[in-house]
């Protein structure tokens, strides 16, 4: 017996009695049941499954994927507690409506503006996929030779017009058909694809429609259901253009944490969102007028730090020279060891104060990177390094300090 599909005649049944026509795969946690009838669309055309509950004379069962099996749809129920399902089993059936609707706004939008690209561009859909954050399409300019690109203006464009075509509301119709001839009378932006069980959706009507393509997936009887479409950006892919975009409910949630972020931002500013890129390109320009001078400030310091460690090393027989650097950073000690490194004959020991760790200097000899590995440990430190350079960071200045001392007697 081939099952009714509820979800072909009204999309908009949200509950309906049931026979349950076979039981397989029961294995106490889950079982995949087939009914006499069903308004649970399989997944297909790009759209997930709807899933809800199946509720039987003592049990409910929670329905996680439903799929087309030849003529009939199976339905993959989760069992926690209660009888097992059986042939014959008389059950009521509730859909999860808000991921239906949700279904029928996105897939509905995109009908909408892929028909849109069609109508203005020439560009045909060659791809679908209805994720999570985001709806994308894979857009192929092949109708129009003068068109060979979509800019993001150009998407703007067509976003504009696919959100007149939900202001208007025009009516949304799914016409089925036996055969290819039947259905090739229409304006089809799509080339069909098989020869029979054929069904076309329309948004408009025939003589004037804005879309007019095959689809087996569930959409609202009027544009205007879809409420809006939002293109985030569009990129090159495979020699197509990908439009990333949502619909519905989703268009107007990532419209508002996208407002949110911008209030929140040009709050911090000091600013309105319309005046906020300005404010922002004045604070980018002073930040980086402020990096400049400290990247000179720094340098300063460098040199003015080098100069006094050059006189240390001139002025000392010691092996190894511990020079403290007050101000600048760990970064900046290695910036600074770097003139040292294979050009000396003593082992330099850069400290930076702020970060309790040491820099090391050497011509190789000894080598920096073994020191660190064999000693840094025990006082608490950690780090490495090669032959030439090392790093050494320490918990406390004491510890530092110790780790220091123990190298200055180990090179003695």
């Amino acid at each position: 017996m081939t099952v009714k599909k509820i979800f072909q005649e009204n999309v908009y049944v949200k509950e309906w009695d049931a026979v349950i026509t076979d039981v397989v795969s029961a294995d106490g946690t889950s079982a995949d049941i087939y009914l006499d009838q069903t308004a649970f669309f399989p997944e297909g055309g790009g759209q997930s499954c709807d899933i809800g509950i199946i509720a039987g004379s003592a049990s409910v069962w929670q329905v996680t994927d439903v799929q087309e099996d030849g003529s009939q749809i199976r339905h993959r129920i989760s069992i926690t507690s209660g009888s097992l399902p059986s042939s014959g089993d008389k059950v009521h059936c509730t859909l999860d409506w808000d991921r239906r609707f949700d279904n029928m706004q996105r897939h509905c939008g995109e009908h909408i503006l892929s028909g849109i690209c069609y109508s203005m561009y020439g560009g045909i859909n060659r791809g679908f996929h209805m994720g999570h954050d985001a709806m994308t399409i894979d857009i192929s300019l092949e109708e129009d030779p003068a068109i060979t690109e979509l800019t993001y203006e150009m998407v703007m464009d067509a976003e504009l017009e696919a959100n007149k075509v939900i202001w208007s509301n025009a009516p949304v119709t799914v016409m089925r058909f036996d055969t290819r001839e039947e259905a090739e009378g229409l304006p089809l932006r799509k080339a069909l694809a098989f020869d029979e069980d054929i069904s076309i959706v329309c948004v408009g009507s025939p003589e004037n429609a804005s879309d007019c393509v095959a689809c087996c997936g569930t959409h609202p009887s009027t544009a205007g259901q879809v409420g809006l479409i939002k293109v985030f950006k569009v990129e090159k892919y495979k020699g197509m253009f990908r439009i990333f975009f949502e619909a519905g409910r989703r268009a107007l949630e990532a419209c508002r944490l996208r407002h949110d972020i911008l209030y929140t931002l040009s709050n911090r500013y000091s600013s309105s969102i319309e005046d906020f890129p300005a404010k922002l390109k004045s604070s980018e320009e002073k930040t980086a007028e402020v990096k400049g001078k400290l990247h000179r400030v720094t340098a300063a310091l460098i040199a003015g730090e080098s100069a006094k460690l050059d006189a240390a090393i001139e002025g000392s027989d010691e092996s190894v020279i511990v020079h403290r650097l007050k101000v600048l950073s760990m970064d900046d000690a290695f910036n600074m060891a770097k003139q040292y490194m294979g050009n000396t004959d003593k082992l330099i020991m850069l400290y930076a104060e702020e970060d309790t760790s040491f820099i090391l200097a050497s011509s190789g000899t000894p080598a920096c990177g073994k020191l660190v590995r064999e000693y840094a440990s025990f006082y608490n430190g950690k780090g490495g390094g090669n032959d030439l350079s090392a790093r050494a960071i320490f918990t406390s200045e004491e510890n530092a300090m110790l780790f220091a001392d123990l190298i200055a007697k180990h090179l003695k």
